[in-house]
């Protein structure tokens, strides 16, 4: 049996003495030298420099390696992510600079004790879901290398499927950290927006980009994520949110796309898989709900038919006007989009933008994950070469509005077509879910029965998860413009607070419609006459709790709330006197019905 690189493997040799990170160092090196001419790779860590510092990790003590929790894991980096020293080229050896300093999340990784193999190759600037369009040569689908390996980070998503590395970083705006995943048998994890910092990565669409974390298994992904996860300064995108520990309900609700709307572009395999994803799904206690997804695949379209592709434009335009010929053609012409964009159109897809998510938020109220395929199917690299734009479109159709809806996600394995390429299915969630989306996709991942990437070999039993640094914490119920989706949902979201469970309250309250903008509800305790009305209990960091309570305005305050099923925690409530004239809309049962009324 060959030697696993997955986490679990790794740290169980190192901790029995079995192995060094000098051997793991010297396998990994024989396995690139065996691969030969693969494509995955722009630039490697010199072998020397990968020796030294493996003997430098196994001389540490053992309290100092047991501190390290990222000891001697290797791991790769997409090149468009900067390491210090190396250069970053994006795919393009015209842009190409090397950097005086790491990345943030790269240098968070090393300091974890991780040992980085190199900087892998990918679709140049990130624009594409294919891993064709670079001049490094495409990386090669282990699994069947007459079809295209995925982009953009597909040297990243290769590099682990093939049991070079134990994990790589990758980036994703439109799906380039899930659809490689899906085309290698991989995890790919795909968090909240800023929750790792981009400070160092070259951007694609820098308001939609997050970097993304491929894996063999959905605990290693969380690993990682969890070291790399922390505001930074450095990036203005950056948020400081909490991810919760990777656990599940007992029964759960997801979404699955209706039947006259799923698209598998003729790939009949594909739709059978998804099938028996949602039985799997349904085996492990879930209750299958369909949902509209018409909002969804029209904020999808917004990424190449709306303004956002001028931030493509924003990042190449230098490069544009002094040497075009440098940039791929596809790309080129993609980027060069942009300029048909004006100030006036740009704002005009903002606003577009905001009416669809207005009308997607509503999913929230039924589910508490989406459970969509990866891609609808896979293309062979001569028929992406033959039609690269119509068919890299094509494999975004269940990835592309994640980013612009500010959701968290995560693709796993599934089965096998019988050209041995794999399928798989993606769960998603709201912001900072990457807790329970990893614990649903292990299980899910487990019931597929597939070994790890293209390694053949099976997965390994669950391991206890380390224990996330503890935290204090306070619920907060909230009933009106703070629910999920809602306008002021952002104050819990950018504070790092996670959504915990959806509620009703104790049959004791009146609900009403304030005056004023945003519209907000105002709830009052009544001693007789009341009904229950729907809530969010969201956890609150506790340092957080008094800047987030002192920013809410009169009537509104925060009180104790009594939930259905007698417990108390704190939640909004109105001053009575708040709802002289305003409007009874106990009714409706809640907010979001009432506001969908009108």
């Amino acid at each position: 049996m060959p030697l696993s690189l997955d986490f679990s493997c790794l740290r169980a040799a190192y901790a029995e003495g079995r192995l060094s990170p000098l051997q793991v160092v010297t396998e990994v090196l024989s396995r690139i030298d065996a691969a030969g001419d693969d494509g995955v790779w722009i630039s490697r860590v010199p072998a020397a420099d990968l020796r030294s510092r493996a003997e430098a990790l196994a001389a540490l003590s053992a309290p100092e390696r047991a501190a390290l929790p990222l000891y001697g894991l290797p791991f790769a980096v997409k090149d468009n992510i900067d390491v210090a020293g190396m250069p970053t080229t994006a795919a393009c050896p015209a842009y190409a600079y090397t950097p005086a300093g790491s990345a943030t999340c790269v240098a968070k990784l090393l300091a974890a004790g991780a040992m980085l193999i190199g900087k892998a190759n990918l679709d140049q600037f990130a624009t594409g879901l294919v891993g064709v369009r670079s001049p490094y040569g495409v990386p090669r689908n282990r699994l069947n290398p007459a079809y295209v390996p995925g982009g953009s980070s597909s040297g990243s998503a290769v590099a682990v499927s093939a049991g070079l590395v134990s994990f790589a970083l990758g980036t994703d705006t439109a799906g380039s950290g899930r659809v490689p995943a899906g085309f290698n048998n991989i995890v790919g994890l795909k968090p909240t927006r800023g929750l790792i910092s981009c400070a160092g990565v070259v951007p694609a669409c820098r308001t939609l980009d997050c970097v993304s974390v491929f894996a063999l298994t959905a605990d290693d992904a969380l690993a990682v994520l969890r070291i790399a996860t922390g505001f930074d300064k450095k990036d203005a995108y950056s948020r400081d949110g909490a991810i919760g520990p990777a656990a599940r309900p007992a029964s759960f609700r997801f979404g699955v796309l209706r039947p006259d709307q799923r698209e598998f572009f003729g790939d009949a395999e594909t739709a059978a898989e998804y099938d028996r994803g949602i039985a799997r799904l349904t085996a492990m206690g879930g209750t299958p709900a369909e949902f509209d997804y018409t909002p969804f695949l029209a904020t999808a379209k917004l990424l190449y038919d709306g303004p956002w592709v001028a931030e493509r434009y924003a990042v190449v335009r230098e490069l544009y006007a002094s040497n075009p010929d440098t940039i791929h053609p596809v790309t080129r012409a993609i980027c060069a989009n942009g300029l048909k964009y004006s100030a006036a159109a740009t704002f005009e897809g903002f606003y577009r933008l905001e009416e669809l998510r207005a009308a997607a938020r509503g999913v929230w109220d039924n589910v508490d994950v989406l459970f969509v395929p990866t891609s609808g199917t896979i293309y062979t690299v001569e028929q992406i070469k033959a039609d690269p734009v119509r068919l890299n479109a094509n494999l975004g159709y269940y990835t592309n509005f994640v980013n612009f809806l500010d959701l968290s996600a995560i693709a796993v394995p599934g089965g096998f077509r019988g050209n041995g390429t794999p399928m798989g299915g993606t769960l998603i969630a709201p912001p900072f879910a990457e807790g329970l989306l990893t614990a649903l996709g292990a299980e899910l991942h487990t019931a597929a029965s597939v070994p790890m990437g293209a390694t053949g070999i099976r997965l390994p039993p669950r391991q206890p998860l380390p224990a996330a640094p503890a935290a204090r914490t306070i619920d907060v119920a909230v009933i009106g413009a703070h629910l999920s989706g809602q306008p002021l949902n952002h104050q819990l979201t950018g504070i790092g607070a996670t959504l915990a469970r959806s509620v009703r309250t104790a049959a004791a309250y009146r609900l009403y419609a304030l005056h004023g903008e945003p519209a907000r509800p105002g709830l009052v305790r009544v001693p007789s006459g009341g009904a229950a009305i729907q809530a969010e209990v969201w956890t609150v960091p506790a340092e957080r709790f008094g800047a987030f309570v002192a920013g809410i305005p009169a009537p509104l305050g925060i009180g104790k709330l009594q939930i259905e099923d007698g417990t108390n925690v704190c939640g909004f409530i109105c001053e009575p006197l708040g709802i002289a004239g305003a409007r009874d809309i106990t009714e409706f049962g809640g907010w979001r019905a009432y506001r969908n009324s009108l």
